[in-house]
């Protein structure tokens, strides 16, 4: 897929669809489902529709106790402990993962964070790169076999902060001069490169992959944040009650990535950046963030296989034969 690929399809949903919208009918009786994160947020969100339309959900997660709680009540789901930042984890994760399931038909990259203290995890690597793009990179490249299994539909959570910064090719890891939104808008456009390249080495065993904006919510996301920053910056009030134009519930911040991993509309695509249950356009270089729409830097083939090269040299993951 090309930037000349990102055109919208007509989809009969809209940035105010939910995820019970996106569901709402659908059999997913027999289907295995992976979500990152899918104890929390739009992540809970996810697990939940997926779980209520029949998926069994496998959930690898950070806080596995906590993600326990959450689900409580959710039948056919199963927590993985995993911490992204860690590949052992990672590995861990994923070979138990492969001793419970023969194939996996969604995989869903939910789990992230944002604008974070500057921190350096594992061989040096940024944190927000690592937690947000590496991480899911490892996981991916060792659950491949059960995704090809299951010509799986990868779905990546991406953000509009893509628009904040291509790759930086220069220095990745902020070896200098730190900037908690500059890494993460890269970390955001690593996603979104990471759903480019992984359709294109994918597709011939049915594997096909996606990124998108979920649009802008209020979440465990933004834990790092200080309150009054989140004010200064229009989205809430003092109470931490959402004030800011055109956000959306949690229940609406999942219905994009839902719509991903199901719509039939997407059958034969892959490769493509998604906002607002659709396939975004693609924006001008200087248009504002809130404007919508993919930067062309973030779907270009070549910087999609120059940035899977990184990763496999960054996290020693095994190519997958295109």
């Amino acid at each position: 897929m090309t930037s000349t690929d990102q055109q919208p399809l007509g989809s009969p949903f809209s940035a105010t669809s939910t995820a019970q919208d996106i569901t709402a009918g659908l059999g997913l009786s027999g289907t295995s489902a992976v979500v990152t994160g899918g104890y929390s947020g739009l992540g809970l969100e996810t697990t939940r529709a997926l779980a209520a339309a029949g998926a069994r959900v496998l959930v690898p997660a950070r806080r596995p106790d906590i993600a326990r709680a959450a689900l409580a009540d959710v039948e056919g789901c199963e927590v993985v402990p995993m911490d992204l930042t860690d590949l052992g984890s990672v590995r861990a994760a994923a070979a138990r993962i492969s001793g419970s399931l023969t194939r996996i038909d969604l995989l869903m990259a939910v789990a992230g964070v944002m604008a974070t203290p500057e921190r350096h995890v594992g061989p040096g690597w940024e944190s927000q790169l690592a937690a947000n793009h590496l991480g899911h990179f490892a996981l991916a490249c060792e659950l491949y076999p059960l995704l090809a299994a299951g010509s799986a539909r990868v779905v990546v959570n991406s953000s509009a902060g893509h628009a904040l910064t291509d790759m930086r090719w220069h220095d990745p890891h902020f070896r200098t001069g730190y900037d908690k939104w500059l890494a993460y808008g890269q970390a955001k456009t690593a996603n979104a490169l990471f759903a480019v390249h992984l359709d294109a080495l994918g597709r011939g065993d049915g594997v096909r992959a996606f990124a998108l904006h979920p649009g802008k919510i209020i979440t465990g996301l933004q834990r790092e944040m200080a309150l009054q920053e989140q004010i200064d910056r229009g989205w809430v009030d003092e109470h931490g009650k959402v004030i800011g134009v055109d956000f959306k519930t949690p229940a609406q911040g999942a219905a994009t990535g839902l719509w991903a991993a199901t719509s039939p509309l997407l059958d034969g695509l892959g490769g493509l950046y998604l906002e607002d249950c659709d396939i975004a356009g693609v924006s001008a270089p200087d248009a504002p963030m809130d404007d919508g729409g993919v930067r062309a830097y973030a779907v270009d083939p070549d910087s999609a296989a120059r940035l899977w090269d990184l990763s496999v040299a960054a996290t020693g993951a095994a190519p997958i034969a295109r």
